[in-house]
């Protein structure tokens, strides 16, 4: 079966080289990628995309950020957008494109919105509603409730930040959520408060499989998304065969990353 894949792999490679001979600019785009990603973020980028590829047609799925990363590794899409999982799948190629981090939302009125400093130990001692991955683990926000050796209290998880805000609203519990997912207008029945100086930074990457062909077109939509990934970075990166190097190459770009929300 490896070799069977490998050589389906290189078949359709050759069908990309040969396609972008002779209709460079036609074809299609498959994007696995998140609810936030999808929601916030990309709307714009694919919007410029479809303008000035009007032949290309985009497929966008959406899903958990391990089940995004295993549709990558398979060759089932052509890239992962997510922040969690790519970087356990060793046949992914990943492209650092921008950080971000957390924010608190709970409704007006809340104890948690008096103006006060947040801090984890008032987090803890209330029901918390975030994303089904933000507490695994391995994610930033345990380490940072595990070094205060405080244990939320997770009451619902969900894959969507829309779903995390609809029962805030309900008077579930308070939302812990990425901050651009808080839209000022559409989101003024609640407060937002900002969480950055209690977590880490995050880095949503694109996921790319190794040895995969890339088109113009395909580029173009990477430079779009992260316009510090040019092309010459991007090849760098899918043809190293050495992950442990292609990390090291990137993690240098990490403290220039852009910080969205």
């Amino acid at each position: 079966m490896p070799y069977l894949e490998r050589i389906h792999s290189e078949a359709e490679n050759v069908r990309r080289v040969a396609t972008e001979l002779t209709s460079p600019e036609s074809g299609s785009l498959s994007i696995a990628t998140t609810h936030t990603q999808a929601r916030y973020i990309l709307p714009p980028v694919i919007a410029a995309f479809r303008e000035r590829y009007p032949d290309v047609k985009l497929n966008l799925h959406q899903g958990t950020p391990e089940q995004i990363a295993e549709l990558a590794a398979s060759g089932k899409v052509d890239f992962a957008i997510a922040t969690e999982s790519l970087e356990h799948f060793a046949d992914l190629v990943l492209l650092p494109c921008y950080q971000w981090n957390r924010a608190v939302v709970v409704p007006h009125g809340h104890r948690l919105a008096n103006g006060e400093p947040l801090t984890l130990e008032s987090l803890a001692s209330h029901p918390l509603v975030s994303y089904i991955f933000g507490f695994d683990d391995r994610s930033k926000m345990s380490v940072a409730f595990a070094r205060k050796r405080l244990q939320p209290n997770l009451v619902l998880t969900a894959t969507d930040a829309e779903v995390i805000k609809t029962y805030v609203r309900s008077g579930l519990g308070v939302g812990l959520l990425a901050k651009i997912a808080y839209e000022p207008e559409r989101d003024d029945d609640l407060v937002c408060i900002d969480a950055r100086h209690l977590f880490a930074n995050e880095v949503t990457s694109i996921g790319l499989r190794r040895g995969l062909v890339l088109r113009g077109y395909m580029y173009d939509f990477i430079h779009r998304f992260a316009p510090h990934l040019d092309r010459v970075a991007v090849d760098t990166a899918v043809l190293a065969h050495d992950p442990d190097k292609e990390h090291r190459l990137f993690q240098a770009h990490i403290p220039y990353l852009m910080l969205r929300g």
